[in-house]
């Protein structure tokens, strides 16, 4: 494969689809905003003017969009454009059934595809380390190897149609709800008088630890690479945190499964993000619940 359709050209999508450009690839992007177009040129992306020319050329099809509607309503475009056996790699996170939808559509297109979301944030797109959770046939997965490796460092094969997806929100749904875990731990410690990297030293190295406090601690000083160190700039926004939450819940009412911690979670990132958090990390939900803006 050597010519590559990347659609969706953002904060994720367009460090992903530069990485493609410096590993020889021959990307024709599209985008809806100037700004990204205009950075994605920069980069060595040739830009194309519709989805249609940019997709008909492609030996595969990458898009990185905001929600199932969009994934739908471009595969209905891209579909009909593409040559057939054509790869479609979706690596935006949407809603599971949006998500089998558009693998049987490309199904019967005649086309491979694959539902890929991500996780590492712009810092992994950018570095090319991000972690790919991947679902669909093992022809796609095989197929789509090759591509992966240039964007990311970890590819895990999660099981058929959708199932990069699922593995997704789940795994979001953890690091929502041990944020908030981590953060009322921290603000509970400093009420107390205990040191807050007295508190890292022990959670970070016993049966507290966890993501949210060795890697991302909420609390400025113990992990120096933390947004809380950045006055909380993402990062990993609030907004996207709890688009994550709201699909989470969404599969569990779906599929009648009680998450109560999750459901939780949703509702005090809604509340974060209504009190004018959504642009700011999500680990700054622990200045919110310690009542401060």
């Amino acid at each position: 494969m050597k010519t590559v359709a990347f659609i969706g050209l953002g904060n994720m999508g367009g460090p992903m689809a530069a990485n493609l450009v410096k590993a020889n690839y021959n990307v024709k992007g599209f985008d809806l905003s100037d700004d990204a177009k205009a950075h994605a040129r920069e980069n060595g992306v040739e830009i194309i003017e519709t989805v249609e020319e940019a997709v008909g050329v492609a030996d595969a099809v990458i898009t990185m969009l905001p929600a199932g509607k969009h994934l739908l309503s471009v595969y209905e475009v891209t579909l009909k454009a593409a040559k057939a056996g054509t790869l479609f790699i979706d690596c935006s996170t949407v809603d599971v059934d949006s998500s089998r939808t558009a693998h049987t559509a490309a199904d019967e297109a005649g086309m491979l595809s694959l539902d890929a979301p991500v996780s590492g944030g712009v810092g992994g797109a950018t570095a090319g380390t991000l972690t790919f959770m991947a679902g669909g046939s093992k022809e796609a997965f095989d197929k789509a190897h090759e591509l992966l490796d240039v964007m990311g460092g970890k590819i895990v094969h999660c099981g058929g149609n959708g199932n990069g997806q699922a593995a997704k929100i789940c795994n979001n749904m953890i690091l929502g709800i041990s944020m908030i875990a981590s953060s009322e731990a921290f603000n509970l410690a400093d009420k107390l008088g205990l040191d807050k990297q007295a508190l890292f030293d022990v959670a970070s190295t016993s049966s507290g630890q966890c993501w949210s406090i060795n890697t991302y601690c909420p609390v400025p000083g113990p992990v120096p690479t933390s947004p809380a160190n950045n006055d909380y700039e993402p990062g990993f926004a609030a907004a996207l945190m709890l688009k994550d939450l709201k699909l989470s819940q969404d599969a569990a009412k779906s599929s009648g499964v009680s998450t109560p911690l999750g459901s939780h979670a949703e509702e005090l990132y809604q509340s974060f993000n209504d009190a004018g958090g959504s642009g700011t990390d999500f680990s700054g939900i622990i200045k919110f619940l310690k009542g401060e803006k």
